[in-house]
């Protein structure tokens, strides 16, 4: 939040308790740019994603999340609903 733009590489990732489409909702007000959101639940399957609009009131997966990956817009189409992602820590 607050930011003007976000390098190509950054990025944020929430996670929530569990699966849900409700508690990983988000909302864009106050986002001076547009970000390219990933959801992704459990299993470590991408659920949805959305290119989100700065301002936009909310945006919600279609189905439940866990885990929610904000990045940089030009980065969406590296993820299609269905692809498996693997979290490292590093």
């Amino acid at each position: 939040m607050f930011r003007s733009n976000l390098a190509q590489g950054a990025g944020l990732l929430l996670v929530e308790g569990r699966d849900s489409r409700l508690d990983t909702s988000i909302h864009m007000f106050f986002v001076y740019m547009d970000l390219a959101v990933v959801w992704i639940n459990s299993t470590s399957t991408v659920v949805d994603t959305v290119l989100a609009r700065a301002w936009h009131p909310a945006y919600a997966p279609h189905l439940p999340a866990r885990y929610i990956l904000e990045i940089h817009p030009s980065r969406l189409g590296e993820f299609t609903i269905g692809d498996r992602v693997e979290f490292i820590d590093g």
